[in-house]
């Protein structure tokens, strides 16, 4: 749904169904068009807190917390912030103490929620899934706990995040500068009953959610089976961490062209101490390409779709941006089989390193120049480059050659200086498949969430038959 500036004539009959507001909020957001549609419809409809579990204290802000941090799993629940419940990649998240948690139990969600953010950018949705059960989950996400016995969870989801859903969920919010949304501003939203069609997108939902599942499963298994065949298991990123180091005038006179702290510490070359295996640099078997910075012709039409760093690593690999055809060197930004991309502009804490291997949801669509593309000379090996990227190894050294303070740039000539662990073709095409089915998995869900949203809303188009 388009959020760009509009101008709408608001008729006085419409301020007075929105509570006389006078905010543009309600008139703009389509809200309006949505709710003419529902009411003209034939098919029963319940308020949304009629259909959750305990009425309204089924949709959850679960409060303000004191973030505590920790670093693993044992003293800690992972914890998603607004942007993690939309990252298809939930590896590398930050950890909050279990004794927060115990006491807020509102912060961990289970599977089968819908999850709506609710402050800053407001109506972003994930459906919750079995990965992300018992994790934690930031106080800026409502959680929408269906009760099962009324209402199918995936519909909940299908219908919340379709084109009369959301319009109707953003026009709930207040705020000048920082706006949010609150469980009552959204308690009465009307939710129609489509009888058959609530079980079919349910059940095209929950097969989403359990491919995205798999997949996780999938990469998070074959990356611990590499690391331990690499360095006899996992070489953590440490981010956040201080640490010092040496080193003396003859290392530095003989092998060392850089004086940043970065290309120095410890966790870095501790990668290459650990492996107990050769690494060779990728220009040996991959090309890296970062195309010219670009000056962005924005179309309305035609073109191509245009996806920046951080709308590459989400759920759905998707925007509403798009870029001319005629835009200069147009050709080295369109994203084609065997690419393995990641961000090499940014904080390196980030997004920055994280690989994505192109599949068909990627094709044909252009992605900007702050993202390296390695391109193998054999594309059966692009899996394996995007799994090695993924270990710990592949992440420290994935960075050594980055540089810039506030701003770190990785280019192409240390793109191909990563080193990589190169094993026979056999391994190597072996942990490739796994890897491509785990992003088909990903790209069929985003296929069957799409074809949920498009039942539910063509059936209430057509008045709910």
């Amino acid at each position: 749904m388009s959020r760009k500036f509009q101008v709408k004539a608001v008729p006085s009959s419409w301020i007075e169904h929105n509570g006389r507001r006078l905010d543009c909020g309600p008139y703009v957001s389509g809200a309006v068009e949505a709710k003419e549609l529902l009411h003209r419809l034939s098919a029963r409809k319940n308020q949304l807190q009629e259909l959750t579990a305990g009425g309204i204290s089924g949709i959850i802000n679960a409060g303000r917390i004191t973030r505590l941090w920790v670093d693993d799993n044992q003293h800690g629940f992972p914890f998603l912030s607004s942007t993690d419940i939309l990252q298809a990649d939930l590896s590398n998240i930050s950890y909050i103490a279990k004794s927060v948690a115990r006491q807020n139990s509102q912060l961990l969600i289970k599977d089968r929620w819908t999850l709506i953010t609710r402050s800053g950018t407001i109506g972003r949705m994930a459906y919750s899934r079995s990965d992300m059960n018992g994790m934690a989950c930031t106080e800026d996400v409502l959680r929408i706990i269906p009760d099962e016995e009324k209402v199918k969870p995936g519909y909940i989801y299908a219908y919340l995040s379709s084109r009369f859903g959301v319009p109707l969920i953003i026009s709930g919010t207040y705020g000048a500068i920082i706006q949010h949304i609150e469980p009552h501003h959204i308690a009465d939203l009307p939710v129609p009953r489509l009888r058959a069609v609530e079980e079919q997108a349910h059940e095209l939902i929950q097969r989403a959610a359990e491919l995205r599942s798999e997949a996780n499963r999938l990469l998070a298994d074959v990356t611990k089976i590499l690391e331990i065949e690499i360095g006899g298991g996992r070489v953590e990123w440490q981010h956040g961490h201080v640490q010092a180091f040496a080193i003396n005038t003859t290392t530095f006179n003989s092998s060392v062209s850089r004086l940043d702290a970065f290309h120095h510490i410890g966790y870095v070359g501790e990668a290459i101490e650990k492996a107990v295996v050769p690494l060779v640099e990728v220009q040996n078997y991959a090309r890296a390409l970062r195309p010219p910075i670009m000056k962005r012709i924005r179309v309305e039409d035609g073109g191509y779709e245009f996806l920046g760093g951080s709308e590459l690593v989400t759920l759905e690999q998707r925007t509403e941006t798009r870029i001319s055809a005629r835009t200069p060197n147009i050709d080295q930004y369109i994203v084609h089989p065997g690419y393995v991309l990641f961000q090499c502009v940014g904080q390196r804490y980030g997004l920055f390193g994280r690989p994505v291997l192109a599949n068909r949801h990627l094709y044909g669509k252009a992605v900007t120049e702050a993202v390296m593309r390695l391109i193998p000379h054999d594309i059966r090996d692009a899996g394996y480059i995007s799994v090695y990227l993924a270990t710990g190894f592949g992440q420290r050294l994935g960075m050594r050659f980055s540089a810039g303070t506030s701003i770190p740039v990785l280019q192409e000539e240390g793109a191909r200086k990563i080193l990589i662990y190169w094993p026979d073709e056999k391994r190597r095409h072996a942990i490739s498949r796994i890897a491509e089915q785990a992003w088909e998995n990903r790209a069929q869900a985003t296929e069957l969430e799409d074809q949920a949203r498009t039942l539910v809303e063509r059936t209430i188009e057509e008045g709910g038959h």
